[in-house]
């Protein structure tokens, strides 16, 4: 009698999304699943938000907050205190860390499993670029960039966030300022005035950039830093789900009013709705859904995705020195020459333009806002396969409630998933890792149990 094979798990994509979903796998109660893991970079667990290797990029969530495991919230402290000499300074689980030693956090998920011989068979990593996708009645295929093709029951899509390709003559920024040879005392324009900003900021101020930095975005909004407040207790019965954006931005306003009147701080009322954050969002009107992107999701932004109190320090002392200068404006164009740039930009509520010579440019506006821009061949090909399909609001590739890919006639995949910042449209609090480890929990178990009820609706053949 011969029992059914292991299924075996796809996933595209090695970064935090990809390992916690491959590390909740092989911690499931069961020896029947496989995994492969592919990624593109050489290291594991890293990605974009983890691959920094300056000491100065520090993660945006106290270490308390980013435990890998949901049932173990003390897990990454635990794991950073045993490190001994070799941790940060970190008197307590309030404190924030550089993200590089956060992924190397990730990355000691897979790295015990790889070791273990109970697993050694059961985890593969494949190092390669997946290129297509192609789903057929029994099984799927990921295609990689060398000609290797990987068979199995699911693939999960696992690929964080899809970076905007530079723009001509821009500097990247994810490299560190001296591989754009930006000269010391030139003025530096980026775009953009959120988190990703502030890292470049870090990265210049750390090599010894001495000229202006000019950081220009439409609102001209800079992050707020997190104190040392814990979260209030905002009962389900509390929220207003359901209704449209208006109504529910007056309640968190009075909810906000009335804990600071209380003597609270507003970070606290902030932190305590993000339980609910993925409910309200499933439940918001389309409409709203537009109305708040447009309008509100920028003042979002800024207070729920906050910087760290050591980072705040810097960034104020930069704009009080004179070395940084956040703008509200927006630019219209940019001329290049030989010694970077003559750009022209309007100021917000101003009509006429201003002109700039800049040595460089970066943009720091963050993800592609529409996934049929992306550059990620494996996405696309489930877009041109008709195997996916973009929501209406464009923010990314549709998914149902178990991270099932929706195909373009609306029906959710049996085989093909994704996790992490690639189902924003519709979980939209999915780019951190307290939300990202709950997913990958929930579908790991959702596909374990799916395999057992395949088991037991396909006797053992004889």
């Amino acid at each position: 009698m011969t029992a059914p094979r292991a299924r075996h798990v796809i996933i595209v994509g090695g970064g935090a999304s990809g390992v916690l979903l491959a590390h909740q796998l092989l911690r499931q109660p069961t020896n029947d699943v496989r995994v492969s893991l592919i990624e593109q970079r050489p290291d594991i667990g890293r990605g974009i938000a983890y691959h920094t290797g300056n000491p100065d990029h520090l993660l945006n969530v106290r270490v308390a907050n980013m435990s890998a495991l949901p049932d173990q919230p003390d897990h990454f402290w635990h794991w950073l205190i045993s490190r001994g000499a070799d941790a940060p300074l970190c008197p307590d689980p309030y404190c924030f860390v550089p993200r590089r030693i956060f992924g190397d956090y990730i990355a000691s998920l897979l790295e015990q499993q790889a070791s273990d011989q109970a697993d050694i068979q059961r985890l593969s990593i494949v190092h390669g670029r997946c290129i297509a996708i192609r789903e057929r009645r029994g099984d799927v295929t990921a295609s990689l960039d060398d000609g290797r093709q990987l068979i199995g029951d699911t693939v999960v899509l696992a690929t964080g966030h899809d970076s905007r390709a530079n723009s001509p003559g821009h500097a990247d920024p994810w490299a560190a300022p001296s591989a754009a040879a930006i000269a010391d005392d030139a003025t530096v324009l980026i775009l953009g005035t959120g988190l990703t900003m502030v890292d470049y900021v870090l990265s210049l101020l750390r090599d010894g950039h001495r000229g202006p930095i000019v950081a220009m975005s439409r609102r001209g909004l800079l992050a707020k830093p997190h104190r040392r407040v814990d979260a209030v207790r905002i009962e389900e019965t509390e929220v207003p789900f359901g209704s449209g954006i208006g109504n529910l931005l007056r309640w968190l306003r009075g909810r906000i009013d009335r804990h600071i009147a209380a003597g609270g701080d507003w970070r606290s009322v902030i932190d305590g709705l993000r339980p609910h954050t993925q409910r309200l969002w499933r439940e918001l009107p389309l409409s709203s859904k537009h109305r708040f992107l447009e309008h509100a999701r920028a003042w979002w932004d800024v207070h729920r995705h906050r910087m760290a109190p050591e980072v705040e320090v810097r960034i104020t002392e930069a704009i009080y020195r004179g070395r940084l200068t956040p703008m509200a404006a927006k630019l219209i164009s940019a001329e290049p020459d030989r010694t970077g740039a003559t750009v022209n930009y309007r100021r917000r509520g101003e009509t006429r333009l201003h002109r700039m010579h800049v040595g460089a440019i970066v943009d720091c506006t963050g993800i592609v806002k529409d996934p049929r821009a992306t550059a990620n061949p494996a996405v696309r090909s489930l877009l041109e396969l008709g195997l996916a399909r973009v929501d209406p609001l464009r923010i990314g590739i549709e998914t149902d409630r178990n991270c099932a890919i929706i195909d373009r006639d609306g029906v959710p995949s049996r085989r093909l998933y994704a996790v992490g910042p690639l189902t924003r449209a519709a979980f939209w609090e999915i780019s951190a890792i307290p939300d990202i480890r709950n997913q990958c929990a929930e579908l790991a178990a959702l596909l374990v149990r799916a395999d057992e009820e395949r088991r037991l609706a396909s006797p053992a053949r004889v």
